[in-house]
């Protein structure tokens, strides 16, 4: 599966407590933008309204500029094919103190693009220095490793 966009602060910001793929509506020239990697899931949240789910401040620019619709906008709202259980699972998370629901990734699937969302809840400051004290070791021993 070829990931086209992911969020890279995600991971660190998040401590991931589930995650969920869902399918997307995308428009034709949406399809061929994320294909070609162009695209930001930074500051985008899921919300789920009468029962459905929503990718909000997600951005996809246009494939080609010059050959643009006039009135296309590239943060607009789109929806996320789930199933019943699954939408009713994260309306639960959604009002939950605390949680959030956030985009991970796009990908493909077959012919098909996806979204990797998680129900996360915010890291605090230490937390963080944990992650970056413990990437720092991994990569101490990997280099001690590499050289022996």
């Amino acid at each position: 599966m070829p990931t086209f966009v992911h969020n890279k602060k995600a991971h660190f910001d998040y401590e991931m407590i589930e995650k969920f793929d869902a399918g997307i509506e995308l428009l034709g020239h949406e399809v061929k933008s994320v294909k070609s990697s162009h695209g930001s899931l930074e500051g985008a949240r899921v919300l789920v309204r009468g029962g459905e789910a929503f990718l909000v401040g997600a951005s996809i620019p246009l494939y080609q500029p010059n050959n643009a619709v006039s009135a296309y906008q590239t943060d607009r709202t789109r929806k996320l094919l789930l199933t019943k259980k699954e939408i009713a699972q994260i309306a639960r998370a959604e009002g939950q103190k605390g949680l959030t629901i956030i985009p991970i990734s796009m990908f493909g699937k077959g012919k098909k693009i996806k979204v990797g969302i998680a129900i996360v809840r915010g890291k605090k400051k230490y937390d963080k220095r944990e992650t970056i004290k413990k990437r720092d070791t991994e990569r101490d021993i990997a280099r001690e490793w590499k050289a022996r």
